[in-house]
């Protein structure tokens, strides 16, 4: 099975959520789609077709996928929200979900994390979602990964993998820049600090969680000689339970990956209807392990050597 394990789907209920808000994260009706207005971010055009999942499968039998994993953006900034404002949306996305009507989707669950409650990754279990997805700006530091720590040991007592999402951008949308800016720069540093973050904090103690980090990490992983260099626990950058998908990113990125951590550990993602992403060709042994080999590893259970 061809596994897309990073697409966005804003489905009917958490529209309708979104579009009754003032305050970002809304969404505003526009000719042919919507204006979704995100704090930190200049809006950004929803097309009616994006949020469509008919067109949706169309997309998937032309990308050669036969499966896709929905994840909310954590960019969005729902789960960071006050408990009261956080779970009627994130109820609203679980209900979009378990509505979509296809086996060839399946999806990654969220929860509020203003008041962390272990409870509500027993709930992501129970729905049968494929794992939890948490916001990067939420782990960005060690303190971060132990504020959570309830939630991820639930997660690993339910065997459940882990996919961290760049979160929401702090502050107003800086002045004069484009509006690829926060993705080129917020993002990835978000998605960087975390990963260091969890070598640091995060596998200490969970031992057996299985973690993916969105866009190959912020390119973390290239930084392993530095890490090293400063005395940090750069063994860990080769731990088979850290996955990467390569949202955003082509040959050249993935192939420097590869040569720190090994093909082994990259699981494709495409971000749509965000970039789109260029499948691999799954009859290579990369486009068998990116598409098929891996995402099977990272979604099922493995024991991850402590």
């Amino acid at each position: 099975m061809r596994i897309d394990i990073h697409q966005h789907l804003l489905g009917e209920r958490l529209i309708d959520a979104l579009s009754r808000r003032h305050a970002a994260p809304s969404i505003v009706p526009d000719e042919g789609g919507w204006q979704l207005r995100v704090a930190g971010e200049a809006d950004s055009f929803l097309a009616r077709a994006d949020a469509d999942p008919v067109a949706r499968l169309a997309l998937l039998d032309a990308d050669g996928i036969d499966r896709a994993l929905i994840l909310l953006s954590s960019a969005l900034g729902i789960e960071s929200l006050s408990d009261d404002e956080a779970r009627p949306l994130l109820d609203a996305y679980h209900d979009d979900l378990a509505e979509l009507g296809s086996e060839r989707f399946g999806g990654w669950g969220a929860v509020p994390l203003a008041e962390p409650e272990p409870d509500d990754v027993d709930a992501v279990a129970a729905r049968g979602l494929q794992g939890v997805s948490l916001p990067a700006t939420a782990l960005a530091t060690p303190a971060g990964w132990e504020r959570l720590a309830p939630l991820l040991a639930r997660a690993e007592h339910h065997d459940l993998p882990v996919f961290v999402h760049p979160g929401p951008v702090a502050g107003p949308p800086l002045p004069g820049v484009p509006a690829w800016w926060p993705a080129l720069t917020d993002y990835v540093a978000q998605m960087n600090a975390a990963w260091h973050g969890f070598l640091l904090a995060g596998r200490p103690s969970h031992p057996r969680l299985r973690v993916v980090f969105a866009l190959l990490a912020g390119g973390a992983p290239l930084h392993t000689e530095r890490l090293a260099a400063r005395g940090g626990p750069a063994a860990r950058a080769h731990d088979t339970g850290i996955f990467y998908d390569t949202s955003s990113y082509g040959p050249r990125t993935i192939d420097a990956t590869i040569r720190v951590v090994g093909a082994d550990q990259l699981v494709f993602g495409s971000d749509r209807p965000v970039v789109g992403g260029t499948v691999p060709p799954p009859h290579t042994a990369l486009g068998h392990a990116l598409l098929s080999a891996n995402p099977a590893r990272l979604l099922t259970s493995t024991h991850i050597p402590v």
